[in-house]
């Protein structure tokens, strides 16, 4: 048994807000409370530490994040750039510590950050003549190539787009090096895949660096080898972050055969949603949109599952009592798949009409259209979102959407409806430090304090309680796991952070830099700075 005392705890428990002291047994909270009630009853039969008045807080999730993308992509080219120019050096440079002939892996470019904008070919030719290259973009909607990437893939000018997919091309149709969406598939699909071994390794690395950052939880939207090398860790008893792990929706029917279920598994490891794809993404400008993107009259985007054919497979999904998660960025999206949605619900009530409802989410819901902001809420539809999008997106959406960003990563308006809302980062999309995201949710700036003081639409920020909510007991939530985690209460997970700052009394411009002094997992400190 172990006593924490002399702290400054927020335990997000509404019954019990704030509390000195807390005893721990078997990786679960026992009691909360004052030092002397805690000390008094338990201090004989226990290993007491003293915080020095440090706060804590409960351990936070990340509910949107790609495990293994994340942790390979650490040993990626970081193409995360201010110009083509230098991207295009460090290319070079990883290409010259490569042998010839290997692949060299990027990942980070956005086209719309760099005044050349999308690159070719050519470029990439230019500075890797000898090792195909293959660089996604920080939406991961895109992906740049060079010849020999293509020439490997089989992709020619008589080439076809694949279905849910288009090759860039030049005026003379032969493919500049951008695949956009299902095209990334057919380079990608020529890279050699990573080991079992590998990749259980990289997520191990991975998981230390997430536990710096104050994340004890992921939920989990990479594919089967993820899911493999985290059975593998879970194995072996190294696995020490609580995954809810989705399953893409092509994994369905294996699923259904399994008789895999949404919840089965235990507090470390226990599948989650079917995850399925309504659109693209903003960046590529790809997100679904009713209107078109401004300045690109053309252009409404690429709607990849109209709700006709997500409710089929939906139907499929709760028969077999598998919740559905769907990426829906564009307003267009977001309104197909509320109406998917909306139409499983009638069928989850005849087919369980005393059951609790599935957790349904829509990941992302970048832009909705305010006629569609408070169907969330009706439908008991998790809205699943990611607080540093919006400050990294803001110009991009500015630019694409204009007057219609007043409804973009709408967390005030969503929060008001009552919808349930949890936060993630989307890593490696950006950056998983969770204080960055509350940083995002709670001033709508940048690091560097732009688009100015009130921050970009001021008016959807969130309080630093509401903002935690989405990392703590909404992200428990959405796991079914909301009697157990997410809080800091007696009969709960003992996950939680000691911090070197208040989050709520310091300035919100620097819960940025907020940083973990120890993180512990199951009542066991796995990171202990001091």
């Amino acid at each position: 048994m172990n006593i924490l005392y002399n702290a400054c705890i927020h335990t997000l428990d509404p019954t019990s807000p704030t509390a000195t002291a807390l005893a721990i047994d078997d990786g679960l909270i026992l009691a909360v409370g004052t030092d002397l009630s805690i000390l008094s009853e338990f201090e004989s039969q226990a290993d007491a530490q003293d915080m020095h008045g440090r706060p804590i807080i409960p351990g936070l999730t990340d509910a949107h994040i790609h495990l293994q993308n994340y942790a390979i992509g650490l040993e990626k080219v970081d193409c995360e750039t201010s110009t083509r120019a230098e991207c295009l050096q460090r290319v070079e440079e990883r290409a010259q510590h490569t042998p010839t002939g290997e692949w060299v892996l990027g990942y980070g470019w956005n086209q719309n950050e760099w005044k050349t904008g999308y690159g070719t070919t050519a470029d990439l030719d230019a500075v890797t003549p000898n090792h195909p290259v293959y660089l996604t973009a920080k939406s991961l909607h895109a992906g740049w190539v060079n010849s020999q990437a293509l020439h490997t893939a089989g992709i020619n000018p008589n080439s076809p787009d694949p279905p849910g997919g288009a090759l860039q091309r030049d005026d003379h149709g032969a493919p500049t090096g951008i695949l956009l969406e299902g095209a990334m598939e057919l380079v990608a699909t020529a890279i050699p895949e990573p080991t079992l071994p590998q990749v259980t390794q990289a997520l191990k690395n991975a998981q230390e660096r997430l536990w710096q950052m104050g994340l004890t939880g992921a939920h989990d939207f990479d594919r089967q080898q993820c899911f493999a090398a985290l059975q593998v860790l879970h194995e072996h008893g190294e696995l020490g972050l609580r995954i809810t792990k989705s399953i893409p929706l092509e994994d369905l029917d294996h699923a259904v055969a399994l008789g895999l279920r949404t919840g089965f598994g235990d507090d470390f490891l226990r599948i989650g949603s079917i995850k399925a794809f309504a659109d693209g993404a903003l960046g590529p400008r790809t997100a679904a949109m009713l209107q078109p993107f401004d300045g690109e009259p053309e252009n409404r985007g690429m709607l990849l599952m109209d709700a006709e054919e997500l409710f089929e497979h939906g139907r499929t999904a709760v028969q077999n009592g598998l919740s559905m998660a769907v990426h829906a960025i564009g307003d267009h999206a977001n309104h197909d798949v509320l109406n998917a949605l909306t139409q499983l619900r009638a069928v989850e009530r005849q087919i369980s009409p005393k059951k609790p409802p599935l957790r349904h989410r829509i990941e992302h819901v970048q832009i909705i259209h305010p006629d569609d902001s408070g169907r969330l809420a009706e439908a008991g539809i998790i809205a699943s979102m990611q607080p540093i999008h919006a400050t990294s997106d803001y110009v991009m959406a500015d630019r694409y959407w204009g007057n219609r960003t007043a409804n973009a990563y709408a967390w005030r308006t969503i929060h008001e409806t009552n919808t349930p809302l949890v936060f993630g980062s989307d890593a490696p999309i950006e950056n998983p430090n969770p204080f960055w995201g509350l940083h995002a949710a709670v001033t709508r700036q940048r690091q560097d304090g732009s688009p100015g003081a009130q921050g970009w639409h001021p008016e959807q920020r969130l309080t630093i309680a509401e903002a935690l909510q989405g990392f703590t007991t909404g992200a428990a939530y959405a796991a079914g796991m909301e009697d157990r985690l997410g809080m800091l209460a007696p009969g709960f997970l003992a996950d939680l952070l000691m911090l070197d700052t208040d989050p709520f009394t310091c300035q919100p411009e620097t819960l940025k830099d907020i940083c973990p002094l120890g993180t512990m997992v199951g009542g066991k400190w796995v990171y202990r700075e001091i």
